[in-house]
Formats: C-alpha cells, sequence, structure tokens
C-alpha cells in the first residue's frame, strides 16, 4: 500500500514529534555507550548494527517505540501496518545510526571539509560564591579528523588568556576527536590540509581588502568635517583573544525559541544578566574588549557592549530593524545602547543595561530659542556610529548630539554608509573570517520555587543573627511574608512589559494584616545573583531597609520573601521584600 506525498509527509512528522517526546535519541546515545563500554571487545574498531539492533531490542526500546506508534484506520477504512518492514528513525541499511532531524544520511567526509566553522570552546572558572571568570577561549579547528585513520585523532592545543593576559599562557588541553558514526571514506591528511591552507589564505585576502576599504571609508568620513576624528566611530573591536573583527560581526539575528515570548521580555533576559568592566592592571582607561556571545553567555555578565550586542540580536530575530549605537553618556563616557527603526519612523533607544525603554524626538536646532522644545528622557549625549549584521553608518550629521540627531539613516547626506557587500565578505553567515554561529540559548536549570526558599532561609539567619548582636529578638511571622508575594510578582511584571500590574489586592491584604495601632514598613530590593549573604550586606547599607531589619518596638513581627525569576541561560532576576509592623508607642 502506498501513502500520498502529503500523507506521507504528515506521518513522518507526526512519527518524528513521538519520538521526540519519548526522548528516543537521547536513549539509544545511553544504549550505545554502554554496549562500546560493556560489550565491544579491545580488537574490534566499531559496532555492527545488528550488534546495536539487539541492544536496542533487549532494553525493550523498541517494543516501547511501536507501542507508543499505533496506527488507526482512516476515512476509508484502510489501515496502516501496525509494524513497519524497517525500524523506524535510528537505523537503516548502511549503519547511519544516529541522523539528522530531517532523516537524511549524514554529510560524506567531502562535505564536512567545507563546513569551515570552528568549535568554539570557553574556559570558565566559577568561585565558592558562584562568581565566574572568564580563564580561556579557544577556537579549535576539528577538520583534521577527517584525514585521520579510523577517524580518531589526538590533539594539544594550549589555551591562552583574555583580555590583558591574551598572550599568557594558562594550560595545555589535550583533546581526542572521533568521528562518529565513522565515515565510509576517509580523506588524505594531504587534502585536508590543502583545504585548511587555500582557506587561510582566502581568509587573510578578504581581511586585507576589508581594511584597505575601511581605511579609504575612514579617510572620506574625515574630509566631510575634520572634528569627525573625535567623534566614537567604531569599526573595529577585540574580542576576549585581542583579535581585531569588524563590530559588525559581534552581531547576528538570534531566535529564542520558546524561552523568550517578546521583545520586551528579551530585553529583561539581557538585563539581569551581569554588568562587568572588562578588568584592567593599573590606571588609564577603560580596557577594550568585546565578548563572543558564548564566552559572555557562559559568563553570565560582560561590558555595555556586550549586552547591547546580544540584545541587538535578539530584537534582530523578532524581526524587528534593530541597530547598536555607539556613542557616549553624561560626562562623557563611552557607551553602547540599541535602537529600533518603527515601519512608521519611529525611533526606539533601548538601554541593554537596565531594560528602559525611549522614545527619540529629535529638537529642532532652527526653532527660535523661545520655543519649547522635548525633554530627553533618555541619558544618551552623543551617538557616533550605528550598526547591525548587515549595515555600519557614521552620523556624519553636523552635531554628533543625540538630542538634534535624525535617525533617517537611508539619507547619506546625514548618515555614511559603509558598502553592504564590503560588510558581507567578511561577516555573513559561513564567510571562513566570521564567528562561529551563535549558540541556542539554554533553558535555566534553577528552580525556583526551591532556590526562593534557600535563600529566604539564609536571610531569616542572617537578620536573627545580626539582630541578636543588636541585643533583640526576632519573631518571624508567616503570614506576613506570604502577603508580601504579590508585590513581588508585580514588581518583575513591571520591569519586564513597563505597565504597571497594579497593587489595590496587596494594599487590602496588608491592611487587613495590620491592626489598628500598628505600623507596617516595607522595602523591595532588586538583585541579580543569588549570593544571600552577598544580598543581605548590600541590604543594610540602605537606611530604610536597615530600619525594617533593626526595628525597635512594641510588639514588633518581622516578615521576608524572596521571589526568584529564572530567564535563559540560568540568568535570574531575585526580588527580596524585607518588612516590619509593631505597634505604636507615643
Amino acid at each position: 500500500m502506498s501513502l500520498p506525498p502529503e500523507k506521507a509527509s504528515e506521518l513522518k512528522q507526526l512519527i518524528h514529534q513521538q519520538l521526540s517526546k519519548m526522548d528516543v535519541h537521547g536513549r539509544i546515545r545511553e544504549i550505545l555507550a554502554e554496549t562500546i563500554r560493556e560489550e565491544l571487545a579491545p580488537d574490534q574498531q566499531q559496532l555492527s548494527t545488528e550488534d546495536l539492533i539487539k541492544a536496542l531490542r533487549r532494553r525493550g526500546i523498541v517494543d516501547d517505540v511501536m507501542k507508543e506508534l499505533n496506527f488507526v484506520p482512516d476515512n476509508v477504512d484502510q489501515e496502516l501496518p501496525s509494524s513497519p518492514k524497517q525500524p523506524v528513525c535510528f537505523t537503516d541499511r548502511q549503519s547511519t545510526l544516529l541522523k539528522k532531524s530531517d532523516g537524511t544520511r549524514m554529510a560524506d567526509s567531502t562535505t564536512m571539509l567545507s563546513i569551515s566553522d570552528p568549535v568554539h570552546m570557553v574556559l570558565i572558572k566559577t568561585d565558592i560564591f558562584a562568581e565566574t571568570t572568564l580563564v580561556a577561549s579557544y577556537f579549535l579547528e576539528w577538520r583534521s579528523v577527517l584525514g585521520s585513520e579510523n577517524g580518531v585523532t589526538n590533539l594539544t592545543v594550549e589555551l591562552m588568556g583574555v583580555g590583558t593576559e591574551s598572550k599568557v599562557s594558562v594550560g595545555i588541553l589535550n583533546i581526542k576527536l572521533e568521528m562518529y558514526p565513522p565515515l565510509n571514506q576517509t580523506l588524505s591528511q594531504e587534502v585536508v590540509n590543502t583545504q585548511l591552507a587555500l582557506e587561510r589564505q582566502k581568509t587573510a585576502e578578504k581581511e586585507r581588502l576589508f581594511l584597505v576599504y575601511a581605511k579609504q571609508w575612514w579617510r572620506e568620513y574625515l574630509q566631510i568635517r575634520p572634528s569627525h576624528n573625535s567623534r566614537l566611530v567604531k569599526i573595529f573591536a577585540q574580542d576576549e583573544n585581542g583579535i581585531n573583527r569588524p563590530v559588525c560581526s559581534y552581531v547576528k539575528p538570534l531566535r529564542a525559541g520558546r524561552l523568550l515570548d517578546t521583545p520586551r521580555q528579551a530585553a529583561r533576559f539581557v538585563n539581569v544578566l551581569g554588568y562587568e568592566r572588562a578588568p584592567v592592571i593599573g590606571g588609564g582607561g577603560k580596557q577594550e574588549q568585546w565578548c563572543t556571545l558564548l564566552a559572555f553567555l557562559c559568563r553570565n555578565k560582560g561590558d555595555c557592549e556586550d549586552h547591547a550586542n546580544l540584545l541587538c540580536s535578539l530584537l534582530l530575530g523578532y524581526g524587528l530593524e534593530a541597530f547598536v549605537c555607539v556613542g557616549t553618556k553624561a560626562k562623557g563616557v563611552p557607551h553602547a545602547w540599541v535602537m529600533t527603526c518603527g515601519t512608521d519612523g519611529t525611533i526606539t533607544f533601548w538601554e541593554s543595561l537596565t531594560g528602559h525603554r525611549y522614545i527619540h524626538k529629535p529638537t529642532n536646532p532652527d526653532e527660535p530659542p523661545a520655543a519649547e522644545q522635548p525633554k530627553p528622557l533618555y541619558p544618551y549625549k552623543t551617538v557616533g556610529c550605528v550598526f547591525n549584521h548587515q549595515m555600519f553608518l557614521g552620523n556624519c550629521q553636523p552635531s554628533d548630539s543625540v538630542e538634534s540627531c535624525v535617525f533617517d539613516l537611508n539619507d547619506e547626506s546625514k548618515w555614511k554608509p559603509m558598502s553592504e557587500e564590503a560588510i558581507k565578505s567578511v561577516c555573513a553567515p559561513g564567510a571562513t573570517t566570521s564567528l562561529p554561529p551563535f549558540p541556542p540559548l539554554c533553558a535555566s536549570t534553577i528552580d525556583a520555587s526551591v532556590t526562593s526558599n534557600e535563600i529566604e532561609m539564609q536571610l531569616r539567619l542572617l537578620v536573627s543573627e545580626h539582630r541578636k548582636d543588636l541585643g533583640l529578638t526576632t519573631v518571624w511571622e508567616d503570614q506576613l511574608s506570604y502577603l508580601l508575594s504579590p508585590a513581588l510578582a508585580a514588581y518583575e511584571f513591571e520591569r519586564t512589559t513597563s505597565i504597571s500590574a497594579g497593587n489595590e489586592e496587596f494594599q487590602d491584604a496588608i491592611r487587613r494584616a495590620v491592626p489598628d495601632g500598628h505600623t507596617f514598613k516595607g522595602f523591595p530590593i532588586h538583585f541579580v545573583y543569588r549570593n544571600a549573604r552577598r544580598a543581605f550586606a548590600t541590604c543594610l547599607r540602605s537606611p530604610f531597609c536597615e530600619e525594617i531589619i533593626c526595628c525597635r518596638g512594641d510588639q514588633v513581627r518581622l516578615a521576608v520573601r524572596v521571589r526568584v525569576f529564572t530567564y535563559p541561560e540560568s540568568a535570574c532576576a531575585v526580588w527580596i521584600m524585607f518588612a516590619c509592623k509593631y505597634r505604636s508607642v507615643l
């Protein structure tokens, strides 16, 4: 019996969804690893298809799959066979055991040789307080395994430091690479080496041509107005390894899958990633270092440029016309933020460090001084250039002040563009000079409820000890603590959506919980880390919070509530609210 093509496609999709739901591929990998470890003889080079099928049958995988794949008659009383002739989705006659998600065979060695993306490895150090430090970032050229005997090779690489220590060795890493499933045909090492040499030569030529073009573009930009030399027009930026890369290569459209639902939620996610300036040894100015996306996400913290690049990439993924702006804020401090251009011409600034959004309305310098001009709410003072993954434009207006700047990027009298073809040659996906594809965001591994309880218990202990040192007793009221939850949820909702959730119910509940003649005080505070002791020390530096924690009076009852809101990459927003109620005594 044969099925129409559209029915066959639908059936394949249903089977694939069911197998994904059952995590069949993960179970196959586990059984494969166990079988190789326990049953493969030392003199055997590979596991046969028959041996793997036997192992799967012994562990009941095949039976489980067949039980789940129940076929029912269709509308014309035709019944599909309940037992396919060949095992579904995980084996075929050529021993291609693990297939791509679309059901195609594994690429051959020649095709894989053309994949120039390296494997990006990042080494992170985490201390006892869960603080992370970027130790090394390494791009591994993996294709030497294509020319190795039996598809196995061993490599030794030297890992170098980052930033100011990019020339200092941090250690040696021994790597074993193995192709699985084994290639039907291996390449000679000479072919692999020749391909890599040609790519290096091609990359060097592209980089040279782009550098020549960038220098010419810069000379033309300075000829427009000599004062342009003082504007922040950044064409190249150093990554964590000290390598100069075009700034456009740090931004690519990034889709968050089902982890982030809206652009504003994406902005909140970027906002809760920690802010940390690149460390500098000795005095002087700010250390110049932009991080690649993987290094930034592994650290869970970075500088303003790292936040802006990630937010711009996410907004591009949502289909918005987004750009990173490079300029200054108050007191001439260099800064980077994100700008989106609406189809109606609306210009919106997104501050990646806070999640705040600002609508830009330029002032008209030709109007008389008496005319009322809109007062900007944003903190930005000047803008030198804007860029994304396809475009780079230098601000060539008479003034680089953000207040008077017109963001009509199509007007070449106001914005000098770089050639999109030149940018594409070094920054487009697949270009040998560009960074590897951005990694997909990972779902949070933090259990919000458990973590909230743990931090809350630790804070209760810290408060009790602190009050004991002051000679004060501590009485906790669980019901009052619970009543604080709606307020914390409302604060996070407002941060995410910029919409006030309203707190009428919270206020009414507190009025009912506080008897007549008693006073209630509450203090909310927000953190992006989960260290209770560090958070408590910060709270004590606030006079309002210290007043609550050290409250004295008659019938004093204390409350604390912690609410952890999780985001991708194990980022989180931690809201803490301390409260007390006591009887007022005149």
